[in-house]
């Protein structure tokens, strides 16, 4: 049986006095860590909690965060990684539909005093609460299928569901990220730069403990900053998405510094353009650049692309590469049958990486797992080895900087507007973020003028930043329907989409 406890207890075993985490000047080892884990189990124990209990985290990337996201599932309650991006209401609808009992925190708590019963605030609060705490054993009724975490997506109408993830789901994934991505080593150093409440911040957490390797903690990203601790700590891997990516290439051909640790830049979330990987070929030369895809619901890999610097030139540079072994990925049509290899159909993804279900939500559970596999929503094909070509969407569901935005929750913040009489919301291409969130709006006739930047401003108030629409066009006519009446989004969205290769990751 393995679950978090597994690398946690082998790291300790095998590297007792070899340094865990490096957070600014604080630097623990993994012997500091398992005992830093045992006394957030006996604090969590002593504020009354019950084995299942939710326990959300709110903050920046820090040692404490790994503590959390490891500790909290070691001591059999399940963590709730927060997306410090959301708005307020975003972020108390997870938390109520979660049932949090605990807010660990390093921001202002007072939004989330009257949903949470108990809130602990970084860093003072909590270092108290562990010099307290009596330390006990960590992994007491802990099994694979223990639900280990809720993690959100989506924002505060029907669209937003806690992805329920299993110990085994995600050491499972660890699994698979070690068996065929690149190769963990004992000595790797592993920035951190992406945010911890992401999957692309979370996935090399559970393999760096496994090995033993160090892992370095950047609290909010900064191009400048990630390349300066590539040089000062010797970084050997780094996971983000690919607008970090394409930052650290500019900052280092405009100050270079010395990155010859750098073995792997591991990408996902979203497309990558061609320049970007060229260009950070070039600024990190002894780095194989390694493209990821996968979901939260898949823990979350489901295809790795080795060496992707050297395949710009060729077809399969498109790709988003093999599935990772102990992932069954195949092609279906809508009726589950197998499409031939370069026909496109929906990726539908089975292994012991996929959740298990979403939090309360049965309904939406059961439209996407069927028999126990995973009908991603995504559309693509494969060719004749087994690599993963993407080519849209079935899900209405916009990806922009690696996040995911459904249109459906932005299109409810604009009929909030009392000005709004119908709204429409799509992705449009976009050089920096692959996809921008774009709306058409048709004003309400008796509401009198309204301007975009005032319907922008409106939504800014109601959901995260990244999911407000970067432009808004008006429109006097009505918005094209199909028979049944469905807003015919193709239609719109055809004219942004025209002569670009559409792609999705």
């Amino acid at each position: 049986m393995q679950t978090f406890l597994t690398p946690l207890a082998r790291a300790r075993q095998v590297a007792p006095g070899r340094q865990a985490l490096t957070c600014g000047s604080d630097r623990f080892t993994y012997a500091d860590l398992w005992e830093r884990c045992r006394r957030l189990a006996g604090a969590l124990d002593g504020l009354a909690l019950t084995p299942g209990d939710r326990v959300a985290i709110l903050a920046a990337n820090c040692h404490r965060y790994v503590e959390v996201y490891v500790g909290v599932p070691t001591a059999g309650y399940v963590v709730v990684p927060l997306n410090t991006r959301h708005a307020e209401p975003e972020l108390r609808y997870a938390l109520e539909d979660a049932g949090a009992k605990v807010l660990i925190t390093d921001r202002d708590p007072a939004p989330f005093v009257d949903v949470v019963p108990r809130i602990i605030a970084i860093p003072d609060e909590y270092e108290r609460l562990l010099d307290e705490a009596a330390p006990r054993d960590l992994g007491v009724g802990v099994g694979e299928d223990t639900l280990a975490g809720l993690f959100y997506t989506g924002g505060t109408t029907g669209a937003s569901k806690g992805v329920m993830l299993t110990h085994r789901n995600i050491v499972a994934n660890a699994l698979h990220w070690m068996s065929f991505g690149p190769q963990s080593r004992p000595d790797d150093v592993y920035l951190v730069m992406a945010p911890l409440f992401h999957a692309a911040g979370q996935n090399g957490v559970l393999p760096t403990i496994w090995t033993g390797g160090r892992q370095v903690m950047l609290p909010a990203f900064d191009p400048g900053r990630a390349v300066e601790l590539v040089e000062q700590e010797g970084v050997t891997i780094a996971l983000g998405v690919p607008t970090m990516l394409a930052a650290m290439a500019e900052e280092q051909h405009a100050r270079p510094r010395r990155t010859g640790t750098l073995r792997v830049l591991a990408h996902g979330g979203s497309p990558i353009a061609t320049a970007v990987v060229q260009r950070t070929a070039a600024a990190f030369p002894t780095a194989e650049m390694v493209e990821v895809y996968g979901a939260t619901e898949l823990a979350p890999l489901a295809t790795v692309l080795r060496d992707e610097q050297t395949l710009v030139d060729v077809d399969r540079g498109r790709a988003c590469g093999q599935p990772v072994p102990g992932v069954d990925l195949r092609v279906l049509d809508p009726d589950g049958n197998e499409r031939p290899t370069g026909e496109v159909g929906e990726v539908v993804v089975r292994g012991p990486n996929v959740m298990s279900g979403y939090w309360n939500k049965p309904e939406q559970t059961a439209s996407v797992l069927r028999d126990g596999a995973y009908w991603t929503g995504d559309l693509g094909y494969l060719d004749d080895e087994g690599y993963l070509f993407l080519v849209d969407r079935s899900k209405d569901m916009i990806v922009t900087g690696a996040e995911n935005v459904y249109s459906t929750e932005v299109e409810e913040a604009l009929y909030q507007h009392p000005a709004v009489l119908e709204a429409a919301v799509f992705g449009v291409p976009d050089e920096r973020w692959g996809e921008a969130v774009h709306a058409v709006v048709v004003p309400r006739d008796e509401a009198g003028p309204v301007e975009p930047a005032a319907l922008i401003a409106f939504c800014r108030e109601r959901i995260a930043g990244y999911k407000v629409p970067k432009a808004i066009d008006l429109r006097a006519e009505p918005l094209p329907k199909s028979g049944p009446g469905k807003v015919l989004k193709r239609e719109l969205r055809a004219p942004f989409w025209k002569g670009h290769a559409r792609a999705v990751n």
